[in-house]
């Protein structure tokens, strides 16, 4: 039994050394890979956030053969348009202005008004049209996006400048919803053929003192 006695002495010392002092209080102990590991431990709501969805929706390719270079780029990449480069700008006609990828009715044209910003706006929405933020501070400043509440397309920014366009609906409404025409198709209330909003526009003139000069061979 004597021969065991210096490896228990051993195993008792080591033990001691390891024991925390008892003055210190005991800490859980947190290592790089525990903290990383954290938020798989947290409830799937709060790890990652599930995307909207949408009543329509089509694959990428799908909507790549449907829609025009243009439409796609806007709907479903998110890109915008130049200013003036959609015939919408200037449509004045009594109907409804509806997502060119899905149909979803989206705006009136009571609630359509110039702007003279370069894009078809409008003071108010229908239904169909879902703004990603509806924080004051956000639509005094940089604006909230706009998505169509059928196919998620991509339509512009809604702005809370209304009250800077006085005698036009947007001073009622407080808004200014800033809308891609290429995102468009218009339906006239009479009937007759639809205008789709990637049509060119008419193009605006520069002045005079902007313009090029010419010269003239010699």
């Amino acid at each position: 039994m004597q021969r065991f006695h210096p490896i228990l002495l051993l195993l008792l010392l080591l033990l001691l050394f390891l024991l925390p002092p008892p003055s210190a209080p005991l800490r859980p102990h947190l290592s790089r890979r525990s903290l990383l590991a954290f938020p798989l431990l947290l409830p799937l709501s709060t790890a990652a956030s599930t995307p909207p969805s949408y009543p329509i929706t089509k694959t990428d390719r799908e909507w790549q053969y449907l829609l025009s270079g243009q439409q796609y780029n806007i709907l479903r990449q998110g890109g915008t348009e130049r200013p003036n480069s959609s015939i919408l700008v200037s449509e004045k006609r009594p109907g409804t202005f509806v997502c060119a990828g899905c149909a979803t009715a989206l705006f009136g044209s009571d609630s359509k008004f110039d702007s003279r910003t370069g894009w078809p706006s409008f003071a108010t929405a229908l239904p169909g049209v879902v703004a990603a933020s509806e924080n004051p501070a956000v639509l005094l400043t940089t604006g909230a996006d706009l998505k169509c509440a059928g196919c998620g397309g991509h339509l512009g920014d809604v702005f809370g400048d209304g009250l800077l366009f006085p005698g036009t609906p947007a001073a009622k409404s407080g808004r200014r919803y800033c809308i891609d025409g290429y995102a468009l198709v218009f339906k006239p209330e009479d009937g007759s053929e639809l205008v789709i909003g990637d049509l060119p526009g008419k193009k605006k003139e520069l002045p005079k003192w902007l313009e090029s000069p010419k010269i003239t061979p010699q």
